[in-house]
């Protein structure tokens, strides 16, 4: 049994360390890893004379090096297969099939495609195979059976498309966006050009026979239930669409500790593994001759892995079901040559056959949660109860019931506090209802409200009953959600404090003396309340964040915070306030903001303001905003930007320059208006320009001359050539130029001709979309969050000038 936990732990830290890499091995190296590592494990298993300790050790190297060796062979397949840049932006016309679940919303869907065909003007391209596409709404109406509200999965189409290289934003504690695209093998991502004769469905039932039943059961649920929070929640209990469930839910099943009952958790597949088992021996007993064939334990154990294993595929094949799978896996084939292996090593292997499937799977929360989960309730389980009593008899019904009550809230709580460190880690943030909201939403999901949605399939009427059922607790669930102290949010923590809280759980948790599991919770401080390292007086420190096409700043001293704009809105129900704004703020720590700047109405600038005021105090509103526009609405201390206003933060100095007192906000460009804002402390200075243009720029050079000298510029108007005038450019005099726009921007920012006019003044230009956020902390060195982030799936454009590497 050592040996088993020897070798599987040595596999997972071989995937592991690939998973570090910033490039791929020579394809010399990968076959000499894999090779040798089948050589020395043929050695280790077969050289009866060297030590059981040297041949553990020598299988441990060689799995390690396997591990290493093949997950970097498919890594460098799977580059190998990214979209030319030549291609990016071109017209194609793409045949193929539409492979997932579509996901709708108000702006449109959003589909996996596979790629039979593809050409440009005629002539055979060779593309990704499968590709993120979304086809927009464009704010027209579709006729019946057309537009983006017909795709169905399973369906041949025939679409003109626009693609790009896989890309996303990269910001301090963010969502790795390429990291998923890679996963999930998406080398390319883009969007329908046109419709009518150039968007055309070819074949009602072309493949993808299980999304074609996913999908049927979707469409009845949405037929059958009209509440579309409820529905949602049936058809992700039943075919795991998750993607039906919109954001408000998930904020509600986040806040309250219930997320995990939304997606097909194992045990929502070890009911089913158990209910079909006994179903399946049940019907072996009566199945005539068969059993003298299959004894009815082995055919119903079998029986009830094949089921479940078709339940998890139906269900999306998610990291949990996957999970569940292989350790039901791994003890059927165990009881059924007659050995039983404990829980760990179970565990262990079940990990290993995820990571065989998807090595970058290691790199998920929901993996580690949900390992780990397990994992905790079999180093915590207590010593074997007292004797049941008597069967038959009162006392018995309620020790039994008493016994299951007890056994289900030790669980409850050892997965609360055991998970509570490793949540704090991932996500800064841990339920404080959690506990009662699970009490309550484990029994009636995985008891009532799941089976339901599963028996709805062959009985459509059950699903009203169901959705009545769960629009109840969606209530109690939000009842519990708007406490204020639903959860607990602290800032990420350093390395050395995750390990110490990871380590206070697991003592907390353990079957030992209470005395001793006290001593956990010291462990636990550091990781529940960090200390954040703040500039010294001053000092600041700024940050230019990853929003894509907008402007987004943070500018920290020693007590205070100040952010210059918001960033775009990507949608009907996504902007960079919800997406990017305020899990940054949550990492860092930062409790409130002490000025917000809108520097001007457009929405790159504004788009996520509105996310920000609703959940993240505001002391002071500063922006050119007309009196009539919504975010003037909010009840926020509000007042207009203006040359001459001044304010000293531990010794920061802010300085408004632009716009001048009596501007007319009505008669007046947008653009036009924009607040420039001037912060300098002792490391130096910047000029956050917003989107002022030439005859701004030249009025400022005008007026204040050699007071604009920054050491830092954000480039205004993000490069664009109504802006950067060389007189402007020569007043400033920046060390570095700083543009925010995005990926291959429609607008063409930064244009050429301002690239080379930074260029021939001296200053080194950095632009978002190839280096990420940008920082400028207050020991004066200076980051692009690509290259501190750097990972072989990440999209490589000279990602940073040699000034800051």
């Amino acid at each position: 049994m050592e040996r088993v936990l020897a070798w599987t732990l040595a596999w997972l830290l071989g995937a592991w360390s690939q998973l570090q890499q910033t490039v791929p091995w020579p394809a010399p190296v990968q076959v000499a890893l894999m090779g040798g590592g089948v050589v020395a494990m043929l050695a280790a298993l077969s050289w009866r004379r060297l030590p059981r300790v040297a041949g553990t050790a020598l299988g441990a190297l060689a799995l390690a090096a396997m591990a290493l060796g093949s997950t970097d062979w498919r890594a460098a397949r799977r580059l190998a297969h990214s979209l030319p840049a030549a291609l990016e932006g071109q017209d194609l016309e793409v045949v193929g099939v539409v492979a997932s679940l579509p996901q709708r919303n108000p702006a449109g869907t959003r589909f996996v495609f596979e790629v039979e065909t593809a050409e440009r003007q005629g002539r055979p391209v060779s593309i990704p195979r499968r590709l993120s596409l979304g086809w927009w709404n464009d704010g027209e109406t579709s006729a019946p059976g057309e537009g983006p509200e017909a795709l169905r999965a399973g369906e041949r189409w025939r679409f003109t498309v626009r693609l790009r290289q896989p890309h996303g934003q990269v910001n301090p504690h963010g969502f790795d966006a390429e990291l998923w695209l890679f996963e999930q093998g998406l080398r390319a991502s883009g969007y329908v050009r046109a419709r009518g004769a150039a968007a055309t469905r070819l074949h009602a039932a072309a493949g993808y026979p299980v999304q074609r039943v996913r999908q049927a059961i979707r469409d009845r649920i949405e037929a059958t239930v009209p509440d579309p929070a409820a529905a949602g929640m049936l058809a992700a209990l039943a075919i795991g669409d998750q993607g039906a469930i919109d954001r408000a839910e998930w904020d509600v099943f986040r806040v309250t500790g219930v997320a995990h009952l939304m997606s097909i958790s194992g045990l929502h597949v070890t009911l089913f593994a158990w209910l079909a088992s006994a179903l399946v021996g049940w019907a072996w007993c009566r199945a005539g001759p068969l059993p003298l064939w299959l004894p009815a334990p082995l055919a119903a154990r079998w029986g009830g892995l094949a089921l479940a294993t078709a339940y998890a595929v139906l269900a999306g094949w998610g990291v949990p079901a996957q999970r569940t799978v292989s350790m039901l896996a791994v003890v059927v084939v165990l009881r059924s040559a007659g050995r039983r292996w404990p829980g760990p090593p179970v565990l262990l292997a079940a990990a290993v056959a995820v990571t065989l499937v998807d090595p970058w799977a290691l790199l998920q929360p929901g993996f580690w949660l949900s390992f780990v989960a397990v994992a905790l309730l079999m180093v915590s389980d207590p010593q074997p109860a007292e004797p049941a009593v008597e069967a038959g008899t009162g006392a018995a019904l309620g020790g039994r019931a008493w016994t299951a009550l007890r056994q289900g809230l030790r669980t409850q709580a050892v997965a609360t506090v055991g998970l509570a460190p490793l949540t704090l880690l991932f996500f800064q943030q841990v339920s404080l209802v959690g506990f009662v909201a699970n009490l309550v939403a484990i029994p009636l999901v995985t008891l009532v409200v799941m089976p339901l949605s599963l028996l709805g399939v062959l009985l459509s009427p059950l699903w009203s009953l169901d959705a009545l059922l769960a629009a109840a607790l969606l209530r109690a669930l939000a009842w519990l959600a708007a406490l204020p102290w639903a959860q607990w949010t602290v800032p990420a923590a350093p390395a050395w404090a995750a390990l110490l809280g990871l380590a206070g759980g697991l003592v907390v948790v353990l079957p030992l003396p209470w005395r001793l599991r006290l001593l956990g919770l010291p462990l636990l401080l550091p990781l529940l309340a960090p200390v954040v390292e703040r500039p010294p007086p001053g000092r600041f420190e700024m940050l230019a964040l990853d929003v894509g096409q907008g402007t987004a700043v943070l500018v920290r001293t020693h007590a205070h915070l100040l952010v210059y704009d918001t960033g775009p809105q990507y949608g009907v129900d996504a902007d960079a306030g919800e997406r990017v704004l305020l899990p940054l703020l949550r990492a860092r720590g930062e409790r409130r903001v002490d000025r917000l700047v809108l520097s001007h109405r457009d929405s790159d600038h504004v788009g996520g303001a509105a996310s920000l005021l609703q959940r993240v105090p505001v002391r002071v509103l500063t922006s050119s905003l007309a009196d009539d526009h919504p975010l003037r609405a909010f009840p926020v201390p509000q007042e207009r930007c203006r040359a001459g206003q001044r304010w000293q933060w531990d010794g920061v100095d802010f300085e408004m320059l632009h716009p001048a007192a009596d501007a007319d906000l009505a008669a007046r460009k947008a653009n036009a208006l924009s607040c420039v804002l001037s912060v300098r402390g002792t490391q130096g200075s910047v000029l956050l320009a917003g989107d002022i243009e030439r005859a701004q720029e030249l009025a400022l050079v005008g007026r204040l001359g050699p007071r604009l000298r920054a050491d830092v510029l954000l480039v205004p108007h993000h490069g664009s050539r109504t802006s950067s005038s060389g007189s402007f450019i020569v007043a400033v005099s920046p060390r570095l130029a700083l543009v925010q726009a995005g990926y291959r921007s429609r607008f063409g920012h930064p244009a050429p001709d301002v690239v080379a006019r930074y260029a021939t003044h001296g200053a080194t230009l950095v632009r978002s979309d190839r280096c990420g956020a940008w920082s400028w902390r207050a020991d004066g060195s200076m980051h692009c969050q690509r290259e501190l982030d750097a990972r072989y799936w990440h999209h490589r454009a000279d990602a940073a000038p040699e000034a800051l590497r």
